[in-house]
């Protein structure tokens, strides 16, 4: 049996910087993911075409993703909200997208505004659009272990949200710990019964570090044969769920570590990411 290769994708420059009190600017974020690039990720998501009123952070994404030096041994994604969203993307010639719903009513309502029926209306004319321009689609699903609203959520619930969006056309679906309250075992229970319903290898794991324990759910994850996980250089983002200074995505340096002791497969170049790291801390 051959070594598995560990897919990352990095999301720093988008569900990271989002969640930053601090506003980055234009010239910094293209600085950023310009020094991400030569890292070794599968994919870097570059930004969000979501309205400035309501996310300032994400701003002119359409202006960094335009700017930024881009490899061919990379993605490049961005998130849309809605079709007015996957339009912008496409204007710009935006090849992957990203769309995210919940496992989680309560979350949903409150981070949304709609039902999770609802957003998966939403997304129809999104995938049919997706589909007719040759667009990959990335489905995202926060809350499939916690919700900070409702509590624990059912693996089933999600299992049936990410079979919603694999039936809908979306290449890969990032299963996320929002509030990073899983285990081991509540990751394991988790990813053991959503694929039964989706392909393990178009599985992803996002994980928050806000208590500690993401290393050990991505290594739960990855026995359990989910190869692709979601890191932010430095953990960038923090976690609003968890007070003001709790941490947010697990850090892209803690997962290579991570690889590296566990002799896991990976394409990641270290000397890179320190760089990128330096530039992050002394910002």
């Amino acid at each position: 049996m051959s070594t598995p290769l560990i897919k990352i994708i990095e999301v720093g420059p988008r569900d990271g910087l989002q969640n930053e009190k601090n506003i980055w600017t234009v010239e910094e974020r293209i600085q950023l993911i310009n020094l991400l690039t030569p890292c070794g990720f599968e994919e870097i998501e570059v930004g969000s075409f979501v309205s400035p009123i309501w996310v300032p952070q994400m701003a002119n994404t359409a202006l960094v993703f335009q700017s930024i030096i881009k490899s061919d041994h990379c993605r490049y994604s961005t998130l849309v909200p809605n079709q007015k969203g996957t339009e912008l993307a496409l204007t710009h010639n935006v090849r992957n997208i990203s769309i995210f719903t919940a496992a989680s009513e309560a979350f949903n309502k409150k981070n949304i505004n709609c039902t999770i029926e609802e957003s998966f209306e939403r997304f129809k004319p999104i995938m049919v659009e997706a589909k007719q321009k040759n667009m990959r689609v990335r489905g995202y699903v926060s809350c499939a272990i916690e919700c900070p609203y409702s509590g624990p959520i059912l693996p089933e619930k999600v299992a049936e949200v990410a079979e919603q969006l694999w039936q809908l056309g979306c290449a890969e679906i990032s299963l996320g710990d929002t509030i990073g309250k899983g285990t081991p075992e509540t990751t394991r229970a988790m990813i053991n019964t959503v694929k039964t319903r989706v392909p393990v290898d178009n599985l992803a794991i996002h994980c928050h570090d806000t208590y500690g324990r993401a290393i050990d759910n991505i290594e739960a994850a990855i026995e359990n044969g989910v190869f692709i996980v979601d890191s932010a250089i430095t953990g960038l983002g923090g976690c609003p769920y968890g007070g003001d200074n709790a941490k947010g995505n697990v850090a892209t340096e803690l997962v290579l570590a991570f690889l590296n002791r566990k002799n896991l497969y990976h394409t990641l170049n270290a000397d890179a990411i320190k760089t990128a790291r330096q530039f992050v801390l002394n910002r």
